[in-house]
């Protein structure tokens, strides 16, 4: 299996052409996450990309390592950079929000510490790899992905553990959710067919195309000939599933 590098800071000036189209902020999740971020009215994105579930109607700084995501960022404060590094004093923000990035940082022990040092609160959304239900875009059709992910995302205990974290909430992925990673197609398996999506989503996109092309044409061919739709029945009629997305707060 070859796969990208975790911490490239290159390979999303890549991935990222695809995300004003695929990648679109999700409500729902945005209230979740604009709720966790309480009272503070300073906010430090890190991994920003462009600029998703930031909240409106609060100050936010836009960190990233891409250019190209930076470049496609409405926001006007935005600073090229990683979160292990964070170019900032102490206690410069009132929170820091880390929304499906913490797996592309080289160092998450170090990068969570600096996010601690800069912000008075912290807010992480991230996905358990432990988490007892697998999607089944993974367990069918693209294994190669199970491995690529143990490799690279931190357990939900990790990141608890390195932020001291208080709360941890749990996300379930509606049936229309808007934003296209991995997990947000459980019900509308076609989708997973359209190239376009699968490179908007880093865990496609960092694999071999012979490690996910075969895949799709074994889910093409069932569900043109309806066993998929016979083998998740149970799916079809769900309107969310836990898949073991998580919110971890910490701090004030």
């Amino acid at each position: 299996m070859t796969v990208r590098q975790r911490g490239n800071p290159d390979a999303y000036d890549q991935l990222g052409v695809g995300y004003p189209t695929h990648r679109r902020t999700d409500p729902r999740l945005a209230a979740v996450i604009a709720n966790a971020l309480g009272d503070a009215r300073t906010v430090l994105n890190i991994g920003a990309g462009t600029g998703a579930y930031e909240p409106a109607d609060r100050t936010v700084v836009a960190l990233d390592p891409s250019s190209l995501m930076l470049a496609q960022h409405p926001g006007e404060r935005r600073v090229r950079g990683v979160a292990e590094h964070l170019p900032f004093p102490d206690g410069a923000f009132d929170a820091a929000m880390a929304v499906l990035t913490v797996h592309h940082w080289g160092d998450v022990t170090r990068g969570l510490a600096d996010m601690r040092r800069v912000s008075r609160r912290q807010v992480v959304f991230t996905w358990d790899p432990d988490h007892p239900r697998r999607l089944w875009i993974v367990d069918e059709y693209v294994p190669a992905i199970t491995q690529l992910e143990t490799a690279r995302i931190s357990l939900i205990p990790q990141v608890v553990r390195n932020l001291d974290a208080h709360s941890v909430e749990t996300f379930e992925i509606p049936h229309d959710f808007t934003d296209g990673f991995q997990a947000a197609f459980w019900r509308r398996p076609e989708a997973y067919l359209d190239p376009g999506i699968r490179a908007a989503s880093s865990t496609f996109a960092a694999l071999a195309p012979e490690d996910v092309e075969p895949g799709i044409e074994r889910l093409r061919a069932d569900l043109e000939s309806g066993a998929w739709a016979t083998r998740h029945a149970d799916l079809l009629a769900s309107e969310t599933v836990d898949y073991g997305y998580r919110i971890v707060i910490a701090g004030d």
